[in-house]
């Protein structure tokens, strides 16, 4: 069987190349996904939850200061082999994933943000997208006020649409988690795009972005409040085993 034929995808993509402009003030030594996070960089609380649920590679697409990231995390984390997708000039949230996903070797993989923090079972994420024959998967949160982030709208497990930031009120926002099936068209992209503005609602447009809500504990650290905030999160490498999160249900 070849490595491309497993059932599990295994690999994720995390985008670590942000230099943090909104958090200069508070800081401004490192790049966002090393800002300290409880005494350890941000990042690495996203390694420990994909090393627990049995993530086998990751590939850091990295940017500003990337060798910063490079010294702090290594090549290989809790059993993960990590590897780095170094922008050489800024490609855009498209273009870092497009040349990430160069280094993917299965048919799928994940991607996450890498200055964004969520509560997922991974391994049912991609079931339920491989279920539906998705053609794009996308995890969505639901929070108490949309306005930082902007409305996500959904039916019948698709996402339909996407409100701009500046609305009020409760609702589901893009969590910055994806899955990737291996035939989306992106892997031979080599300029600089917008993943959210060129895929994302392309993708929503024709009917084709599956919308995945059983998440659980969001938290974003690009504004110095939220950062502030994320200093007494309790995250899920804190916790008890996988498979104790409570999920929000999904309502559709």
């Amino acid at each position: 069987m070849r490595c491309s034929d497993r059932r599990m995808a295994d690999e994720a993509i995390i985008l670590a190349g942000g230099c943090g402009t909104r958090l200069q003030g508070v800081v401004s030594d490192v790049p966002k996904p090393l800002a300290p996070v409880q005494g350890r960089p941000f990042l690495v609380w996203l390694l420990d939850l994909l090393a627990r649920q049995g993530m086998r590679r990751v590939v850091l697409a990295t940017g500003y200061k990337a060798e910063m990231v490079h010294a702090a995390i290594g090549e290989l984390w809790q059993g993960m082999r990590i590897d780095y997708a170094v922008e050489s000039s800024p490609l855009g949230t498209g273009g870092a994933i497009a040349q990430a996903l160069q280094r993917i070797e299965g048919e799928d993989a994940f991607v996450l943000n890498g200055d964004t923090y969520l509560e997922l079972d991974y391994a049912r994420f991609a079931a339920a997208m491989r279920a539906q024959h998705a053609a794009l998967g996308m995890v969505l949160a639901q929070v108490p006020d949309v306005s930082r982030y902007g409305a996500v709208h959904i039916a019948n497990e698709r996402v339909t649409g996407f409100s701009e930031k500046g609305g009020s009120g409760a609702g589901w926002i893009n969590a910055g988690v994806y899955w990737l099936p291996h035939s989306l068209p992106l892997r031979a992209v080599t300029h600089a795009f917008s993943f959210e503005d060129t895929v994302l609602r392309a993708a929503a447009a024709q009917g084709t972005l599956s919308a995945y809500t059983a998440s659980a504990a969001f938290i974003d650290i690009g504004v110095p409040e939220d950062f502030q905030r994320a200093q007494a999160w309790h995250f899920a490498s804190q916790a008890s085993p996988a498979g104790s999160f409570h999920f929000v249900q999904s309502t559709l």
